[in-house]
């Protein structure tokens, strides 16, 4: 496929196939990743890629903190307020996935299957985490961000579905320890990364855009 149609194809998937990816497959793909741009070519981002035993066993250390009541404790705090048009945007997701599946994403009970499902990666065979020097600008956190795109637009062009994850990273600190991620680095994102399993009803959702003039203003 052509970028564009990479670009406008590409969805988070949260229904994943067992079976597992390549080493050789998964190399390609951050190696790819590794051609986004960067402040001056810093190239502020690191990356641990999880399989197998060690992947299951972060997977219910999280799920054990999750249910002891563990306080969350990101790198990056997550967002509690939004400005209006932002705000009315995500309110009108929930909305839509709530139409679609019946289930009222609001709903505590809800919540709490969304981030055991997150902290299981939601089954796939593979987990990436990205992180960075703590010490480092908002420059390269935005370099960062920039490799986790061409990080999934790489994987989406092999075949291969991810999703972002920022409940991935709520325990921060327990899993830079868990993982011997030095506790200087941020972590910034989870991905979830495996080969899509059409027959998942989760799979059928798509998320809309808004029109482009929405966002766009033409000056001449």
């Amino acid at each position: 496929m052509d970028a564009i149609e990479c670009i406008r194809t590409r969805r988070s998937i949260r229904g994943f196939r067992t079976d597992p990816v390549s080493k050789d497959a998964l190399s390609e793909v951050v190696e790819t990743a590794m051609w986004s741009p960067s402040y001056k070519n810093s190239q502020p981002w690191e990356v641990m890629v999880l399989s197998g035993s060690k992947k299951k066993e972060l997977s219910k250390y999280m799920v054990e903190l999750f249910e002891k009541g563990t306080p969350p404790c990101p790198d990056i705090p997550e967002p509690v307020t939004w400005p209006k048009t932002e705000g009315a945007r995500i309110a009108d997701l929930f909305r839509k996935r709530t139409e679609v599946s019946g289930i009222d994403l609001n709903a505590p009970e809800i919540l709490k299957k969304a981030k055991v499902a997150n902290f299981n990666f939601y089954r796939a065979p593979h987990a990436i985490y990205l992180f960075q020097d703590s010490s480092l600008t908002p420059w390269s956190l935005f370099d960062i961000g920039l490799f986790a795109q061409s990080l999934m637009l790489a994987a989406h062009a092999k075949g291969l579905g991810t999703v972002p994850q920022a409940f991935a990273t709520d325990y921060a600190h327990n899993i830079k320890d868990f993982l011997n991620i030095p506790a200087s680095k941020k972590l910034v994102l989870g991905i979830s990364i495996g080969y899509p399993d059409p027959a998942s009803p989760v799979n059928a959702f798509r998320t809309d855009r808004v029109e482009t003039d929405e966002i766009v203003t033409w000056i001449e």
